[in-house]
Order: C-alpha cells, then sequence, then structure tokens
C-alpha cells in the first residue's frame, strides 16, 4: 500500500520557492526541503519524481509572483518600458526568484515567443498599445517590444547577478534611448537593414559602406 501523501503539491512548491528564495536555487536539495518541511525527505517523492519537477513547480509559483509583480504595466505610456522598469526592479529586489524564473536552463531550447507566451498575453497587449500610441503595424509594434525585452532582460540579469548595480533613473535612461533608436530604426523603415558580421581589418567601413551611409544612424 502506497504511503499516505502527507503533503499536497502546492505545499512542497511553496516550501520549495521560500528556499530559493532565501538561498539561492543551488539550495534546492531535497534535504533542504524535508527541513523545511518538519520531515524527511520521503513525502516529497509521493508527489514529485524528483527534485527538477519541484524546482520547476517552484519556478510555477514565482512566474505568477512576476508577473503579479508587473501587472500594473496597462496604466502606465508607453507600457512595455515599464514592463521593462518592473522587470530590473524584481530582479534587483528578489534576485533569486529572478534567476528562478529568467535564468535556468531547458532541457530543450525554446524560441523567444515560446519563451514570452509564459507570461500569458502580456506581450499581446504591450504591441496593441504600442500600434495605437505609436502608429506601428503589428509587425513593427512586435519588433519593438522584443527588442526592448532582450534589453530588459540582459540589465536584469547583471542586477540579480550582482554584476552591475543601476540605479532607477540609469536604467529609465538606458531603456529610453534604446526605445528612441529603434523606433529610429522602425520609422526610417530600415528593420531589414543592419549591420552585419563583423569583418576583419580598420578600413573605416562596414560591408564597403561608411558608417553614415546606414540611415538608421543619423540624427
Amino acid at each position: 500500500m502506497p504511503p499516505k501523501r502527507k503533503f499536497t503539491r502546492e505545499d512542497i512548491a511553496q516550501a520549495a520557492l521560500e528556499i530559493v528564495k532565501e538561498k539561492g536555487v543551488e539550495a534546492l536539495t531535497a534535504r533542504e526541503l524535508g527541513k523545511r518541511l518538519g520531515t524527511s525527505s520521503s513525502p516529497i517523492f509521493t508527489v514529485f519524481k524528483n527534485m527538477d519537477e519541484v524546482k520547476w513547480a517552484a519556478r510555477e509559483l514565482a512566474l505568477n509572483e512576476f508577473k503579479e509583480y508587473i501587472s500594473d504595466f496597462k496604466e502606465y505610456t508607453p507600457a512595455f518600458k515599464r514592463v521593462g522598469m518592473m522587470m530590473i526592479s524584481y530582479a534587483i529586489h528578489e534576485p533569486e526568484l529572478y534567476k528562478l524564473i529568467h535564468m535556468q536552463e531547458y532541457k530543450k531550447g525554446q524560441t523567444f515567443e515560446e519563451m514570452v507566451q509564459e507570461l500569458g498575453g502580456m506581450k499581446e497587449t504591450c504591441v496593441d498599445m504600442i500600434m495605437k500610441d505609436y502608429h506601428m503595424t503589428q509587425e513593427e509594434a512586435s519588433l519593438l517590444f522584443n527588442h526592448m525585452w532582450v534589453y530588459s532582460s540582459g540589465i536584469g540579469s547583471l542586477c540579480a547577478t550582482k554584476v552591475c548595480d543601476f540605479s532607477e533613473d540609469e536604467v529609465a535612461k538606458y531603456l529610453g534611448q534604446v526605445f528612441a533608436a529603434i523606433v529610429m530604426m522602425i520609422k526610417h523603415g530600415e528593420t531589414n537593414n543592419y549591420i552585419g558580421q563583423p569583418e576583419k581589418g580598420h578600413s573605416g567601413t562596414i560591408q564597403g559602406r561608411a558608417l553614415d551611409d546606414f540611415p538608421f544612424i543619423k540624427e
């Protein structure tokens, strides 16, 4: 007769989340989790196959918390800049949970769109707002959102790992500058005209063209 389960999946996942929040992903072991639950590790494996499953269950809870943390973005303009600001804020104030959500290796890689879909309809909402506020097509608005997300997640990773310490004003400035640059590129119709692979040498040209020949970097 199988052992009676003392804890639900939610109980175990919540305890795992608390461990990660306080001590980091590396501290999430069966022994530590059993200690947090006030039991041995045995009850854990009547619910989960292994600790990797526990980690991803904890990540799901963290992701819900993260979505709640950034949920007021609809009240701001530009909405996606608010998303970026709050994403980085979360990385600063909850670095271990940020790493659990955004810096875990998947067994199988996923596309950018698959990754963003984990956030529910946030991208779709932001894209609709961008289209309305900046008179862009859906394709252009999606491109802008993608670039801003990649850039924001990069700053967030630097903050979560304590590699860099950015002030709120610095974050706002950097996000604003990148936003302006990408909007300029889109408005010039230069989304397919970009600087490609670096070339060996210092001829002062890129792919046979002077830097000033790229319309999207002109004032």
